[in-house]
């Protein structure tokens, strides 16, 4: 299922999210000019190895740099290939504006930043020893989800499914196409734990995890100007990767 646009009320302009969209594309061209060797050197020191953190006496073993503690945010702004960073930009644009228009574009920075953080620990919590390095914005993304299932459920997506090579057009209320997607995280994590080796070097769990930690932050997060401004109902008719 591909989302092509929703319809839930947005008031103001996105700035944050122009940003990070922009921020994302243009460390990705950095990437894609750097030599395979240097591109390797650039994911070891920015993208998050949970080897590093947990098993030291494998870390100087393996020639990684030890902790990096920065690298829990800037492997949120790296990735593994251009459907990667257009696929997770593409989730970003449909979802996080609405989440910014109603927690404000302050918050939401902070708010994107905490899920991505909290995504990647979560991860490293069921895969402590993997040297595998993980990057890509998709943990603050399901996040971003998250709140967005909390925000608007009643909201109407507008979903492209492939049916035989047929484009099938469908609006699709939030609470399902999101708790769909949900689902899948979570089956597919699980598969992953049964069949490691076919897991398709995505980090599943991460992605579970940093919808979960969305949900759970938004409290935090809402603005009680903007909630009192439209206090009525809205009605919906109107490398692991982190891919």
């Amino acid at each position: 299922m591909i989302p092509l646009k929703d319809n839930a009320p947005r008031e103001g302009t996105p700035f944050v999210l122009w940003v990070l969209v922009a921020i994302n594309g243009l460390i990705f061209l950095f990437e894609d000019s750097l030599s395979p060797a240097a591109l390797g050197r650039f994911i070891r020191l920015y993208a998050v190895i949970p080897v590093r953190y947990h098993l030291f006496h494998w870390t100087s073993f393996l020639e990684l740099p030890a902790r990096r503690y920065f690298a829990l945010v800037t492997y949120m702004f790296i990735h593994g290939g251009w459907l990667h960073v257009i696929g997770n930009m593409w989730f970003l644009w449909i979802f996080g504006a609405s989440v910014e228009d109603r927690v404000g574009h302050l918050r939401f920075l902070i708010f994107y930043l905490l899920c991505g953080i909290g995504s990647v620990l979560a991860y490293m919590t069921l895969a402590p020893g993997s040297a595998i390095p993980t990057l890509g914005a998709s943990g603050a993304i399901s996040g971003i989800m998250g709140a967005y299932i909390i925000l608007y459920p009643t909201a109407r997506v507008l979903t492209l499914i492939p049916v035989f090579f047929l484009p099938l057009l469908v609006q699709i209320p939030a609470i399902f196409f999101v708790g769909i997607w949900f689902i899948f995280q979570v089956l597919a994590g699980t598969m992953s734990f049964l069949t490691p080796r076919i897991d398709g070097g995505v980090a599943w769990w991460a992605h579970a995890g940093g919808f979960v930690i969305g949900m759970l932050l938004l409290p935090l997060f809402r603005e009680r100007s903007r909630e009192s401004s439209r206090s009525a109902p809205f009605d919906g008719h109107v490398s692991h990767r982190m891919s």
